[in-house]
């Protein structure tokens, strides 16, 4: 049966995420030491660019739907990924690179699909879309990154100062869940189709796990 309100869709959201999650051959190298540390370089300058481009994405669709509760909300965002950015700074300064390595730095295509979407709904698509494919994504993306800081901290004795970037998303904002609720449920109540916002989710995930085979290379 079709989702009518805002917690059926997040719920309906959540189970296709995890129904369609697959093992992360990345991470379990990661965690076996069997990455090489030159691979860690494409991780942190994939994130580079990702984290940008969010950043702008989340102020975009702020601008684009000010009002509550997506204004706050998609702002609230933006200055996460700004926060960010700094951290990442820790974790690229312990690889040895440069603000000019990064800018250098080569994005593979397929790692970027997921940003690339992110800037494609909050540009054409609803607050609705983005913010339940943030929402229904969360959990895996941050139980990822905690094992990524565990891994780097275990496995090839990062500080963790260096691993601050990722312990920031291992872990939701408080009220996050409430405050993206709120977004989808303001967006069907004003008539957006259920199963956009439903399909920008599972796009979301799909891009996302390209992200992480991207990573694990030939």
């Amino acid at each position: 049966m079709p989702a009518r309100t805002a917690a059926e869709l997040v719920k309906r959201a959540r189970d296709e995420v995890t129904a369609a999650a697959t093992p992360n051959l990345f991470l379990d190298r990661l965690e076996t030491g069997d990455v090489p540390r030159g691979r860690l370089v494409w991780l942190a300058g994939e994130e580079y660019h990702i984290v940008g481009s969010d950043r702008r994405s989340f102020a975009l669709l702020a601008s684009r739907y000010p009002e509550p509760p997506a204004g706050d909300f998609f702002l609230e965002l933006a200055q996460g990924e700004g926060q960010a950015l700094g951290l990442l700074q820790d974790f690229t300064a312990a690889l040895g690179l440069s603000e000019e390595d990064l800018k250098r730095y080569e994005p593979r295509p397929l790692a970027q699909a997921y940003p690339a979407y992110v800037a494609q709904r909050a540009a054409f698509g609803t607050a609705a879309e983005v913010a339940l494919a943030m929402l229904a994504n969360l959990e895996e993306w941050g139980t990822y990154c905690a094992r990524v800081a565990e891994a780097l901290r275990s496995q090839y004795g990062f500080s963790e100062e260096a691993v601050g970037f990722f312990r920031f998303f291992s872990e939701s904002p408080p009220g996050f869940a409430d405050r993206a609720t709120a977004v989808v449920a303001a967006g069907l109540e004003s008539g957006d189709d259920p199963e956009s916002i439903f399909r920008a989710a599972r796009m979301l995930h799909a891009y996302e796990t390209e992200f992480w085979n991207s990573l694990v290379g030939k």
